[in-house]
């Protein structure tokens, strides 16, 4: 397993990796300055020559970067998954590739989970969420049962969404805030009950 992105999220990935029994081949940055990470080799820039056949993993925390990452690689890599062993994770949900989950998360029946996702520490995922693509639940984020979650949004850490909301695409949920009702595209929301503040221009 290979790693895209040599910062602090990659370090939570390493962890989860090894706890996990998987071997680390090593690293791409694009920051010629860091030349290890937890004792693993960081090679530069990505080289599809050195990742040939092994999987990937994007260890980018930003989810729009995330995003132009994957669409700026080659199109047949082979994504890799990272799920540490102390995440609980029902035999009815499903996790598509690229995506992490950390330590302590907890995935409920029939939970569908899409590419490249984060489902970060503690976090908790209850029955029938949809998680599409390059979404991020912050640590300790608690979604109620059948949840979406579109494309790009991050849910911040400790904020609750109540049964059957939708969160629009490329929107993030301010730490901490309970939402109560659906949130629109490419808005912050933050508060109790939360409330849109403003727009997110990507």
């Amino acid at each position: 397993m290979y790693l895209f992105g040599a910062s602090g999220h990659a370090k939570v990935i390493i962890d989860s990796l090894k706890a996990s029994g998987v071997v680390i081949s090593g690293l791409f940055d694009d920051n010629p300055e860091v030349k290890t990470l937890l004792n693993n080799t960081v090679f530069g820039s990505f080289d599809s020559q050195r990742l040939g056949n092994d999987e990937l993993i994007i260890s980018v925390g930003v989810n729009n970067i995330r995003k132009k990452i994957t669409e700026k690689l080659p199109q047949d890599i082979n994504y890799g998954r990272a799920i540490h062993p102390s995440a609980i994770i029902s035999e009815y949900a499903s996790i598509d590739k690229g995506t992490v989950v950390m330590q302590g998360a907890i995935i409920q029946s029939s939970v569908k989970i899409g590419e490249h996702c984060i489902i970060n520490t503690t976090a908790s995922v209850d029955h029938d969420c949809i998680i599409e693509d390059f979404v991020h639940i912050s640590p300790n984020a608690t979604l109620c049962g059948a949840v979406l979650v579109g494309e790009g949004s991050q849910v911040g850490a400790g904020a609750v969404i109540i049964p059957g909301i939708k969160i629009g695409k490329w929107s993030l949920v301010a730490a901490g805030a309970v939402v109560m009702k659906d949130v629109p595209d490419n808005v912050l929301v933050l508060g109790n009950p939360a409330r849109v503040v403003k727009r997110i221009n990507l």
